[in-house]
């Protein structure tokens, strides 16, 4: 049996706009697993994700990560620790423009620094060889020396990758990350998350649109609607009267491919 890395128990989220984002959700992770959440937009996909760190502060609930009741820390310092562990992946990337490939990977130490150190950027010599090792293993190590403005949508979300991986986490949580991509980098992207997942040992838990990519990449599937989960199983087990009830009835299953 593989240990359960992560439990959520009744975990709900309401706006001050008064929107419920999710409603007493309850998941089990376990380690190792490629879990995507699929879903409408608007049905509590991010939410959950940033909930999980405490980007976002949920309204009750409870979260366990490796035994630890991460929605009762107070302390900021114990939540920081935790966010290094659950490593995030983001749409729309949030690398720093100006600065060079390699800067923005070992920006992933920061939280390891002192003030002093992070405003100076002092990096070790092995901070910065775990770096390049990282961008080796997502393919683009060849790009290290130029700034990050410079690079295609692909190879940024695979600096992303990279910068995710020099804080060593043991959960990489990813909002989306493909959806900001041309349809033909996709599968690379994803390639190297469960390249990660894999060889690497590191549970993923990513936010995805297309069932295409559901079905070759995720080993288990939740479905959200409305803020509650309406389906738990295996990528084959979504037929295509799951995909009506979770998109509803007029909605059509389309591959990246065919945008």
């Amino acid at each position: 049996m593989s240990e359960v890395l992560l439990q959520v128990e009744k975990l709900s989220k309401t706006y001050p706009n008064g929107v419920q984002a999710l409603k007493d959700v309850d998941l089990e992770v376990q380690q190792g697993e490629f879990l995507v959440i699929i879903g409408l937009s608007g049905s509590g996909k991010s939410t959950l994700l940033r909930c999980l760190n405490r980007l976002q502060e949920p309204t009750s609930g409870k979260i366990f990560f490796q035994g630890q009741d991460v929605s009762q820390m107070q302390d900021m310092r114990e939540v920081r620790a935790v966010r290094r562990q659950m490593a995030m992946i983001f749409q729309h990337f949030n690398l720093i423009p100006r600065q060079s490939v390699l800067k923005n990977v070992m920006m992933g130490r920061l939280a390891e620094k002192t003030l002093w150190q992070s405003f100076w950027g002092i990096f070790s010599s092995e901070e910065k060889k775990q770096a390049m090792d990282n961008l080796r293993l997502v393919g683009i190590a060849e790009k290290a020396a130029i700034r990050a403005d410079q690079l295609s949508g692909g190879q940024k979300q695979r600096v992303a990758i990279a910068r995710a991986l020099t804080q060593k986490p043991t959960l990489l949580l990813a909002d989306e990350p493909v959806s900001s991509l041309d349809p033909a980098t996709c599968h690379v992207v994803m390639d190297y998350l469960r390249k990660i997942n894999q060889e690497l040992g590191i549970t993923v838990i990513a936010n995805l649109h297309f069932l295409s990519l559901v079905r070759k990449y995720a080993t288990r599937v939740v479905a959200l609607k409305d803020g509650e989960i309406v389906f738990r199983g295996r990528p084959d087990e979504i037929t295509e009267e799951w995909f009506r009830r979770i998109y509803g009835e007029g909605a059509q299953d389309v591959a990246p491919n065919d945008l």
